[in-house]
């Protein structure tokens, strides 16, 4: 794929994330449907949907050959081609129920299974955050990088915890606690395109989670790539977007995270007890 065909699809990435904000601020405290996607923390609302219309609309119109996988209406197009538009329509949902202001609208696009293309909107800050591969990445067309914190002790850390949490020791609880004691605080921001955007722009210097989906990591993995971070499997081995499991960092914290995050148990007692 060329730069020239990299820079026209972060436009259309960038057109379908800003179509789906402006439908979020027009449900933005005027939800009347909140369902639940099978357990009491996952949660859909008619913002999700209706945004999740308008975002594919725009996506059928300028690439009606590529294929889709989306978090409500789920895949479509065609299973073997190289183009995967994975999207959330709005990242953030318990959030936005509850009107507390941190969500967004993630546009990410894969070719040949590697994320190269996003485009990241927060509708409530008025944000834009934006990468393609060998294209630098910016917030509000401005160019953004990663931090230079270096010393764990000194940085400022994000998570989240899968909807399974409760039902599975591999609930991040451990690592959560880890992390705090040893850095300057860790954030529970509530959804992971921001997470990783703000590590891209240098508000935060590492981010690690399980249980999550390509949608939740497809634009934001570039964005930190572009901006000069490093994105990995816990153990540093290739990241895998259909693991469900990340660490990205300013590049600086990489390794002694990563070293972290292999040294530390799971706290067992948070297992389900046996009938």
């Amino acid at each position: 794929m060329t730069p020239t065909e990299r820079q026209r699809l972060l436009e259309i990435a960038t057109e379908a994330a800003l179509a789906g904000g402006a439908v979020l601020q027009h449900y933005w405290g005027r939800l009347k449907q909140v369902e639940e996607k099978g357990r009491a923390d996952n949660l859909v609302t008619e913002a999700d949907k209706a945004a999740e219309v308008e975002v594919l609309a725009v996506l059928q119109r300028h690439v009606p050959e590529h294929a889709i996988l989306a978090e409500e209406s789920g895949a479509r197009g065609r299973a073997e081609s190289d183009y995967l538009w994975a999207i959330d329509p709005l990242d953030g949902t318990t959030n936005y129920a509850h009107q507390y202001p941190f969500s967004a609208v993630s546009v990410g696009l894969l070719f040949q299974g590697q994320p190269v293309v996003g485009a990241i909107f927060d509708p409530f800050h008025k944000e834009l955050f934006r990468a393609a591969q060998g294209l630098g990445a910016t917030r509000d067309r401005q160019p953004i990088h990663v931090s230079d914190t270096t010393d764990l002790a000194r940085s400022l850390l994000v998570t989240g915890f899968a909807y399974d949490r409760r039902e599975t020791a591999d609930n991040n609880y451990a690592e959560f606690c880890h992390f705090t004691h040893l850095s300057q605080g860790v954030r529970r921001g509530g959804a992971a395109s921001l997470d990783l955007a703000y590590v891209a722009c240098g508000r935060l210097d590492g981010y690690w989670e399980r249980g999550l989906s390509p949608w939740d990591l497809a634009a934001g993995v570039v964005l930190v790539k572009e901006a000069g971070g490093k994105v990995t499997a816990y153990d540093q081995s290739p990241f895998d977007i259909f693991s469900g499991r990340i660490l990205a960092t300013n590049g600086h914290l990489h390794d002694s995270m990563s070293q972290e995050l292999n040294r530390i148990k799971p706290l067992s007692q948070f297992a389900p007890v046996p009938s």
